[in-house]
């Protein structure tokens, strides 16, 4: 009778392939595989996964500087600046499609009909302009915030364009992120973007991508992480928050599954992760069990992250693998700031960016402002604004949670 010893338990823990991740985001900053054609009109997102990525890995030296400047022009390059008579429609673009390399007037007036911003590629290109350190003085801050106005919904949510799209909690997450780090909210209307988001809480509190949907771990993300952005996440009662924390825990088996009786999946240690971080309850996961599922998506070979283990890495899977890793505390990582999805670097320069505008402005500190970066690696504080009172947040007829 042979005997298997299992040693596997008093081995080292399989290391973080840093340099190998590096190389393969850097990578998409080159060159973009055939399988990724499909992609082009969403280009700017896989440039934000490749440097905020390349800078939670605090690996953005690998960027020469004349990369980085032609990063940053080819982002403006997407920029939508409305005319006058046109609809406020002011944002970026997701890729070049529609700026033609011509000077046939009538073909340039054709494709500015069709040049409009985009909130997903907005808050993208945004997040991209101040991971590189730029100090956004080429943006018309209030035309971007007009246009995120003009798509904004009776009932609160948000479409991603001005024609023709989709409007749910993402882009509700979208419009919150753009406010926040251009330090203005327009005719945003926060009131109803608030209502939405809570009509939008479900029976096991969870938050749906759609009235009546069901709940889901990156929409709930994008629900907290809008209502903290926006200043409104303490009108959550105290019960409320504590139901959405079992929520989001018993989202973990070893990584973290998106909804129950779902598998794991490496984006949800980021959309499961960051929620609770915002929550303060990220200490309640197990860390171990959650890094053992990441690494085992790692790509030993050229680096990167899948969705499951034996698939192919990509981007995106990368990028919310590291930053799931990084709020765990994981060596050679920068924090994360789980509100804005940047490292606490980018969001520190953000901070510089917005007390230069309120100097400028002759504001003094405002309800965006937050007392330390440092404090933000695992948790933000839960409002900047004080309340008397709370709002009771679960209008479900079903039964609640026990």
């Amino acid at each position: 009778m042979s005997h298997h010893i299992d040693m596997e338990e008093h081995n080292e823990p399989e290391p973080v392939l840093l340099s190998k991740h590096a190389k393969n985001l850097l990578r998409f900053l080159n060159l973009l595989p055939a399988r990724m054609a499909s992609h082009d009109n969403t280009r700017s997102t896989i440039v934000f996964f490749a440097v905020c990525g390349l800078d939670v890995l605090n690996s953005l030296h690998l960027v020469p500087p004349k990369m980085r400047q032609d990063i940053i022009d080819w982002i403006y390059g997407g920029l939508v600046v409305p005319r006058d008579q046109e609809k406020n429609c002011g944002g970026f673009m997701g890729c070049r499609a529609m700026v033609p390399k011509s000077e046939d007037a009538e073909i340039l007036d054709c494709m500015r009909r069709y040049q409009w911003g985009h909130l997903a590629m907005t808050y993208t290109s945004l997040a991209v302009l101040v991971t590189l350190g730029d100090d956004l003085s080429r943006l018309d801050r209030k035309s971007i915030v007009d246009g995120v106005a003009a798509v904004q919904k009776p009932e609160g949510s948000f479409s991603a364009c001005i024609d023709g799209s989709e409007d749910d909690m993402r882009f509700v997450y979208c419009a919150a992120t753009i406010c926040y780090m251009l330090d203005y909210w327009g005719d945003v209307n926060k009131e109803t973007m608030f209502q939405f988001i809570t009509r939008s809480l479900r029976y096991d509190y969870g938050f749906s991508q759609e009235l009546e949907g069901e709940a889901h771990g990156g929409t709930t993300f994008c629900a907290l992480a809008a209502l903290h952005l926006s200043g409104q996440l303490h009108r959550l009662d105290a019960t409320t928050v504590e139901r959405m924390k079992r929520w989001l825990i018993f989202r973990q088996m070893d990584g973290f599954q998106g909804r129950p009786n779902k598998p794991v999946d490496t984006c949800y240690s980021f959309w499961i992760g960051a929620s609770l971080c915002i929550l303060d309850g990220f200490e309640l996961t197990d860390y171990t069990k959650n890094r053992e599922f990441i690494l085992s998506t790692q790509d030993k070979l050229i680096g990167g992250f899948a969705k499951w283990p034996q698939a192919t890495p990509d981007p995106f899977h990368t990028y919310l693998g590291l930053c799931g890793l990084a709020f765990t505390g994981e060596p050679g990582l920068s924090p994360v700031n789980p509100s804005l999805n940047m490292s606490m670097a980018a969001y520190t320069h953000l901070q510089h960016l917005h007390e230069q505008w309120r100097s400028a402005n002759g504001r003094g500190d405002e309800d965006l402002s937050v007392s330390s970066a440092f404090k933000q690696q695992l948790h933000l504080s839960k409002g900047v604004e004080a309340s008397s009172t709370t709002t009771t947040t679960s209008n479900s007829p079903l039964i609640s949670a026990q």
